[in-house]
């Protein structure tokens, strides 16, 4: 045995018995010389097919499996790397896909599911973990594809999503009937495009965080939703944080992060 595999070897017995803390030995991990053992535990977390390295540690760290961005990636790709993350994992989250990368994951993970709306690729051998309850809200039913990216995203992760669309200001009585049911949430989402002024007097009658998508849908001088954004990043209501022009699915794994620590702080998880 090297003497890098004995130092490894010390490493986790430390962990172990816990004289060693998660971030010391990952500071001492990475000063070791390659060894055996070494290559063997990449090999465990990281599977190399040649055009990616799948990250099988992604859940160990952050909570969730690696998530394919299907766009830019050939059907063929991200059906190898559905195949891998599959093997290691019970879920599967694909983002920005179309009817072929479906059809390629379909053959190598049957239970795969293809949410058109959304354009998610989702699969799942066994229930998620609780991950608190989410509100969607979108402004316009153009919006409507942003925000079912968001929603599917939340319930891939364990939320418990409840959607609400077209309550946007132009008939604000709309989303005065709903706001109840949305005060109900432990995490808000809100979608709009225009002039975005949904978040703004959303972030105005909620005590929970607003996590505020641009959807990209207005008249020329809303420049593909950037005029959405900085109305949002300028917003007056306090809790409202913005996310990239577009992008349900950062809001949606942001409301599960926050989620899953409300539902571990309740005691209905012990991951």
């Amino acid at each position: 045995m090297s003497s890098s595999d004995e130092k490894l070897k010390n490493i986790i017995s430390c962990i172990r018995d816990g004289s060693l803390s998660p971030d010391d030995a990952f500071t001492q991990l990475r000063s070791l010389e390659p060894s055996s053992a070494l290559d063997q535990l990449q090999a465990e977390v990281c599977e190399d097919l040649g055009f990616a390295r799948v990250d099988h540690s992604r859940a160990a760290r952050n909570g969730f499996a690696e998530v394919i961005f299907c766009e830019g990636k050939t059907p063929e790709q991200c059906a190898l790397i559905a195949a891998s993350l599959m093997r290691r994992s019970s879920a599967l989250l694909a983002t920005r896909a179309n009817p072929e990368h479906y059809l390629a994951i379909k053959e190598t993970v049957p239970n795969a599911v293809f949410h058109e709306t959304a354009r998610i690729i989702t699969a799942a051998d066994k229930a998620p973990l609780p991950a608190g309850k989410v509100a969607v809200v979108s402004a316009g039913t153009a919006d409507h594809p942003v925000a079912e990216e968001a929603a599917v995203t939340a319930e891939t992760l364990g939320c418990q999503v409840n959607r609400f669309s077209d309550v946007g200001v132009a008939g604000i009585h709309r989303l005065l009937s709903v706001i109840d049911q949305i005060r109900a949430a432990d995490v808000i989402i809100a979608v709009a495009g225009m002039e975005g002024a949904l978040v703004s007097v959303l972030g105005g009658l909620v005590d929970k965080p607003v996590f505020a998508v641009p959807s990209g849908i207005g008249y020329g001088a809303n420049y593909g939703g950037i005029t959405t954004l900085l109305a949002m990043l300028n917003s007056c209501a306090s809790g409202v944080s913005v996310l990239n022009i577009g992008n349900g699915f950062g809001a949606g794994f942001m409301a599960a992060t926050i989620g899953r620590q409300l539902e571990l702080a309740r005691g209905n998880r012990d991951d």
